[in-house]
């Protein structure tokens, strides 16, 4: 089952696929639009370059550029929409295009569930598709708030399976989450700590203490992680050389670039691309 609705500028979509999702990314362009994609137990999926073994039924939140594949035994859902439909509303910060779910600091697009939290989102995906079909001045409206309804749900379970919980943890994440945010905005000139310090008005080490708290992984960590992350994208999404990519990402010394990138990946930037390049990386693709 698979359905489109256009409203102006907004569009949101979904189709329901069962083995078959190769066939159906193929049938359409999803590149510019955020996803939001249900998974049962057995599937195979790889978000920007990790891999996940579904034993658990899965919510994965996929941002507008991400690399993304799907095993031949994944079936589910997947819900798609432009900005204009969800992200230009005002809506709470958590909640948002770029809340928790898809930019934080503990880089997990996925929100794992159990059966009974699998089956209540998938009852307010079922809601989607039964109104999707209606014809009535109100549908657009219904769409977005079950929409919201899915995404809310979804930030709460993620939040309580990562213990952010106390008031103190929840300043702590929304912290986190400014951080992060920075990093998104800045990657490609603000290369260090010290950059990030001075733009949230802190020291390096009072940094590094807040980031470090509720995670594993250090603000140092996180700035080279997304610059990394968009020359793999690069890498598989076009035909720029590794020279222009660095260059792109604010690096002028080709020869540290390329040192940078085999000591974060394990790799060199052209055996990444030998690897991950496909024809069309952005509709997806399948994977045995």
């Amino acid at each position: 089952m698979a359905r489109f609705r256009e409203f102006t500028f907004k569009k949101f979509g979904f189709f329901d696929f069962q083995q078959d999702i190769l066939n159906q990314l193929k049938s359409g362009d999803y590149s510019g639009f955020i996803k939001i994609v249900f998974v049962k137990a057995g599937g195979q999926v790889i978000i920007d370059f990790t891999e996940y073994q579904l034993e658990q039924d899965a919510l994965f939140f996929i941002n507008v550029g991400q690399y993304y594949q799907f095993g031949e035994h994944c079936s589910g859902t997947m819900i798609y929409y432009n900005r204009d439909f969800y992200c230009v509303e005002i809506h709470d910060k958590e909640v948002a295009c770029d809340g928790i779910l898809f930019h934080n600091v503990y880089e997990i697009p996925v929100v794992l569930m159990s059966a009974q939290e699998s089956l209540n989102m998938q009852q307010i995906i079922g809601e989607m598709k039964v109104e999707i079909e209606r014809n009535d001045s109100s549908m657009e409206e219904m769409l977005r708030i079950l929409l919201k309804q899915l995404i809310i749900k979804a930030t709460r379970l993620w939040k309580r399976k990562h213990q952010v919980t106390t008031e103190d943890a929840h300043a702590e994440a929304e912290f986190s989450r400014t951080f992060s945010q920075l990093v998104e905005w800045h990657y490609t000139k603000h290369h260090t700590v010290a950059n990030y310090a001075d733009l949230l008005n802190i020291s390096p080490k009072a940094l590094n203490k807040r980031i470090t708290r509720y995670s594993n992984t250090s603000p140092n960590d996180i700035i080279k992680n997304r610059i990394i992350m968009e020359a793999k994208r690069l890498l598989v999404h076009t035909t720029l050389s590794v020279k222009e990519i660095g260059y792109k990402l604010g690096y002028d010394d080709p020869s540290y670039f390329i040192r940078l990138f085999a000591k974060q990946a394990d790799a060199s930037p052209q055996s990444f691309r030998i690897k991950y390049q496909a024809p069309n990386p952005l509709k997806g693709e399948l994977f045995e």
